[in-house]
């Protein structure tokens, strides 16, 4: 509201307000309940007139282009007439005001509405000095917020730069030390150089001196090679001249010499016509002189006959002795390898339980790598045999059935030499040539194992060859005799002799044969953990060690034990191969037996052997792998 409006109105107000007090003067106690209650509706609506009529001016001055003086000259010209030449005025709204102001001065309750008014004035005012002091609080608290963050980022700038400068540093650091390394490479480098240089030089100097050597070598030799010629020749030569002067000597002589060898010859046939003579006398005399004197006759005859006899029964004591020696010492021909003769054994015999208490299955079966419960088998039965011989009980005949290089003859070794038992092997392919002499060999062999004071384990290899059942086509006349030979000396418990069948056909073997069997012991594939064992076994016998690939079958005479030597061992040198691919290896010869991993590990020694380093790598041995895996397939295939 515009100061020339609020005098205007505040004129207004007073002329209402005088009115009102002497209209209250006169008429105030005459004011009823009901009076009051029009009254306070008519002040409300006088109230809401004025409101009005003020925000009448208010738009008319809004809307005036000088609204001001406008206003004060409509003001002056009111008082003398409404209507004046300024139309932009209304003046009906201030007096629509005062006529409100009029009767709200008319009202009783004027002075309360004034002190309303006055209240609410007031409460605005602290309402809007609230409002302010809020407004200056937000104020200060946007000022303290802004230092703080202002702080914050003075000290995130002050962390940042510190940190910058400590990666500097850092990267300054790091710099120095690579540059220090560098240099250090670099006197390292140049240093090998130098040394390279010198050795260079040395092997220079070496290779200069060896050549003048071998040059000087090479022209002595020639020279010897040279003079040696010459005296060639000249004997040649001399030879020669002599043979010539010889020959022209004889062709000179030729008469004198035909004359010479006439007489010398003719001289030797008389001394030998002379010779037989005089022999022949002497003969006829001695036998005119015997017929003559019978005595000397029987003497003579006696001697003779004597001498005979003499010359017969040595020679059939001989060969008496040679059997009986052969009986005891001697190797039947069936059998293809033993261990009798320990004499001349390098590696006698060991008690299983002495092994067994020591190291336990591994020190009984060595480098044989059975399934861990059939390694627990293997040991019973030898702590079992060897305490059978111990108390001189009938040992009890086992059966290894199985695929064919599992390991089952290697078992039967080690079961017998850590028994306590001497062992000899036989192969049941080698009964069917003997024909009918098969029998005869048969109870040979048998006799002569019995002869063991400390009883023998006989290994039948491939039994299915001759034990197979009688009736089938498989089994022959003389085959069928060796099998009853064999049935008539394994028909009672034995206290000599333990027999151990291996067989990849258990099904083929003669009823009666099972029946002889005490134990029975399936011998298969390796698995997984047997697998790793077996590689990284022989990975360490044939390339780490160097070892050779054959086993350590004993000699099979008596010379040989005395003469046989072990070969030494040349370890190969291995290259980026760690347990970790030996498993991978192990993992991809499933389905393989123990033979073929053994033959697999020897083809990699012969392929690290056949390199040029001689060293063994891990893609030589990933490429030998996968050969023994296509070659293993492919045999798998022609077995169907």
């Amino acid at each position: 509201m515009t100061p020339p409006l609020r005098a205007y109105a505040s004129r207004a107000v007073r002329r209402a307000s005088s009115t009102t007090v002497r209209s209250g003067d006169v008429n105030g106690a005459a004011i009823d309940a009901t009076s009051s209650s029009s009254a306070s509706t008519g002040l409300r609506a006088a109230l809401a007139a004025v409101f009005a009529a003020t925000t009448t001016v208010t738009a008319s001055c809004a809307r005036g282009k000088d609204a001001t003086p406008a206003f004060e000259s409509e003001i002056k010209g009111s008082r003398s007439n409404k209507s004046g030449a300024n139309a932009a005025f209304d003046p009906e709204a201030l007096e629509r005001g005062a006529k409100a102001l009029r009767e709200i001065n008319a009202s009783p309750y004027a002075t309360k509405v004034l002190e309303l008014s006055k209240t609410q004035e007031q409460t605005k005012q602290q309402e809007m000095r609230a409002k302010e002091a809020e407004a200056q609080a937000a104020a200060a608290a946007h000022a303290v917020e802004r230092e703080k963050v202002m702080w914050s980022e003075q000290s995130r700038v002050e962390k940042e730069r510190a940190q910058q400068s400590a990666q500097l540093k850092q990267y300054d650091d790091e710099l120095a030390r690579k540059r220090l390394q560098t240099d250090h490479e670099q006197r390292r480098q140049r240093n090998a150089e130098m040394v390279k240089l010198q050795e260079e030089g040395v092997e220079r100097q070496e290779a200069i001196k060896r050549a003048t050597e071998e040059k000087i070598q090479r022209e002595r030799r020639e020279t010897e090679r040279y003079r040696a010629e010459l005296e060639r020749e000249n004997l040649r030569a001399k030879a020669i001249a002599e043979a010539e002067g010889r020959i022209a000597e004889n062709r000179k002589n030729e008469d004198v010499i035909r004359r010479q060898m006439m007489a010398r010859v003719t001289a030797e046939t008389d001394k030998a016509v002379k010779l037989v003579n005089e022999t022949l006398g002497l003969i006829g005399g001695g036998v005119n002189s015997m017929l003559a004197d019978r005595d000397r006759l029987a003497m003579a005859v006696g001697s003779m006959t004597a001498l005979a006899a003499g010359v017969y029964a040595s020679r059939e004591g001989a060969r008496f002795g040679f059997r009986q020696l052969e009986k005891y010492i001697g190797q039947p021909s069936l059998i293809r390898e033993t261990s009798r003769g320990a004499f001349w054994n390098p590696k006698p015999a060991a008690a299983a339980s002495t092994v067994a208490s020591k190291e336990g299955a591994s020190g009984i079966l060595g480098d044989v790598v059975l399934a861990e419960s059939l390694q627990e088998r293997v040991q019973r039965l030898a702590m079992s045999t060897a305490n059978t011989k111990r108390h001189a009980a009938p040992f009890r005949n086992i059966l290894f059935y199985g695929p064919p290089g599992t390991g089952k003859t290697m078992a039967a070794k080690r079961l017998a030499r850590y028994s306590g038992l001497d062992y000899a092997l036989m192969t049941g392919g080698d009964v069917a040539p003997l024909g009918a002499t098969a029998v005869t060999k048969i109870h040979e062999m048998f006799d002569w194992a019995s002869t063991s004071r400390k009883g023998l384990l006989l290994f039948i290899d491939e039994a299915d060859a001759f034990l197979a059942k009688r009736g089938s086509d498989v089994a022959g006349t003389e085959t069928r005799a060796a099998l009853n030979a064999l049935l008539y000396r394994t028909g009672e418990m034995n206290r000599d002799v333990v027999m151990v069948l291996a067989t990849n056909r258990p099904e083929d073997l003669d009823k009666a044969v099972l029946d002889r069997m005490d134990e029975a012991l399936e011998i298969g594939l390796p698995d997984l953990a047997a697998r790793k064992r077996m590689v990284k076994l022989y990975f360490d016998k044939l390339i780490v060690r160097g070892a050779d690939a054959g086993d350590d079958a004993p000699a099979k005479s008596f010379i040989g034990g005395l003469f046989r030597r072990s070969k030494p061992e040349r370890p190969i040198p291995v290259k980026d191969i760690t347990d970790a691919d030996l498993d991978e290896v192990a993992t991809a010869t499933e389905g393989l037996s123990g033979r073929e991993i053994s033959k697999l590990m020897a083809a990699v020694q012969a392929a690290a052997h056949g390199s040029v380093d001689g060293a063994c790598t891990k893609a030589m041995l990933e490429e030998v792998t996968q050969t023994k895996l296509v070659e293993h397939e492919r045999k798998a295939q022609w077995a169907k």
